[in-house]
């Protein structure tokens, strides 16, 4: 079975190398830079600070080589086959077009890692409805499946022992419930797509002076999530 690593160096040496030449230069100076999906419908652009927050968690905690700055690629761009990360977020309709339902499933199915965060934080919203309707068109009706408790995601960085429930939640905003689960769609035995309806992108929005203000530091299972890409 081909590993992230893998993946990641084929499409460095091989997309990278003859449709992106510069791709390929930019990928050797970083182990991780962080990617943000801008899609054609809906709202792509929510969260703003949190790239920020999860880049220097990594920076803090881990020994990576990581890229300082976001990026924001089209999802239609074939630029983002060789992201080692990418993140998509937002509240309204999800509907792709075809060359970004081509490439979000060429992404997943070569061995790419999405997280995708519902920032309605509910499970019958308009974003949550329609990009569950996108899975399930690219992907069939059964392959978005709950992840269970003991999912290697959840021991990847940090121990964890489930998916961290977020204070939107708690404060009773979305459908009121708090999600014991996350969602992901696995392909060859590894997890390609993370799915959530917690609102983790908008736990993670803060100015980061507001940090030693937390009990516990919430971006740590961002930390888990990136290392679980990096490394599956």
């Amino acid at each position: 079975m081909m590993t992230r690593q893998d993946f990641l160096k084929l499409m460095g040496a091989g997309l990278a190398a003859s449709v992106l030449p510069r791709a390929a230069t930019a990928a050797g100076a970083y182990d991780f830079w962080f990617t943000r999906l801008r899609y054609q419908s809906g709202d792509w652009d929510v969260d703003q600070r949190m790239p920020s927050n999860i880049i220097t968690s990594l920076i803090d905690y881990t020994n990576l080589r990581v890229d300082p700055k976001e990026r924001v690629v089209a999802l239609a761009d074939p630029k983002m086959l060789t992201a080692p990360f990418c993140y998509m977020a937002g509240h309204k309709l999800v509907e792709f077009s075809a060359d970004e339902r081509r490439n979000f499933e060429r992404y997943v199915r070569s061995g790419g890692f999405v997280l995708v965060d519902d920032c309605n934080h509910d499970i019958d919203g308009l974003f949550a409805q329609s990009f569950e309707r996108q899975m399930t068109k690219i992907f069939g009706p059964r392959a978005l499946q709950k992840l269970p408790p003991k999912h290697p995601i959840y021991t990847s960085f940090f121990k964890f022992t489930g998916p961290p429930a977020t204070t939107f939640e708690l404060n009773g905003w979305g459908d009121d419930l708090v999600h014991d689960y996350l969602k992901g769609v696995t392909i060859d035995g590894r997890l390609g797509l993370l799915y959530s309806n917690k609102d983790y992108g908008c736990e993670w929005d803060y100015d980061w002076r507001n940090k030693r203000f937390l009990a516990q530091d919430n971006t740590k299972f961002g930390v888990n999530i990136v290392m679980y890409a990096l490394t599956v």
